[in-house]
């Protein structure tokens, strides 16, 4: 199968409520439908995390979180757009735009505008932002590589085609309100 095909493949599962493997920037993550209850309850039994945790949204386009950015000062949005598209997640003030599911019990939602091409060709084929969490077992090494993931996961997973960069960690997470680092 061509990576267009598995592209498209993976977003075919991601619409049908499926929770799959693609490579972010540094590492490889899981990714599911952000508005499918049940994909992203799936999505954090796989990785035995609370949902209360919440977790981060990922596009490949700025306008998918444009609702979003409206609340921020110009000086904030700066900050965020000059990080974008790359390995820089920001917390915003989350307004209902994403379900409490994805928010979990911060006021504040993740959001990132990828730079990994993998995730990017996802984002463009479901023509919209997916979930995307670190593909590992809470509190275990995240996957930087498909065999990793599938030691973790089982190889019943769709992943979509790619890698990461291996010199490369993990997305930086910023507060928008504050330029505060969290991660």
């Amino acid at each position: 199968m061509t990576a267009s095909l598995r592209i498209r493949h993976a977003a075919a599962c991601v619409k049908e409520g499926g929770v799959i493997a693609c490579p972010a920037e540094a590492v490889w993550g899981l990714s599911c439908d952000p508005w499918n209850q049940d994909a992203v309850e799936q999505l954090c039994a796989m990785k035995q995390r609370p949902i209360s945790k919440g977790v981060i949204v990922a596009s490949g386009d700025v306008s998918d979180f444009a609702p979003l950015l409206d609340g921020l000062t110009s000086k904030q949005r700066k900050a965020l757009l000059d990080s974008w598209p790359g390995p820089v997640t920001w917390l915003v003030p989350h307004k209902d735009f994403f379900p409490p599911w994805v928010t979990g019990e911060s006021t504040e939602v993740a959001i990132r505008v990828t730079s990994a091409p993998a995730l990017s060709k996802l984002c463009r084929e479901l023509d919209g932002p997916v979930v995307t969490t670190s593909a590992n077992w809470a509190g275990a090494q995240p996957a930087k590589h498909a065999f990793q993931v599938v030691r973790y996961f089982g190889a019943g997973v769709v992943m979509v085609p790619g890698s990461v960069n291996l010199q490369g960690r993990p997305s930086t997470i910023k507060r928008a309100t504050t330029g505060e680092v969290m991660r």
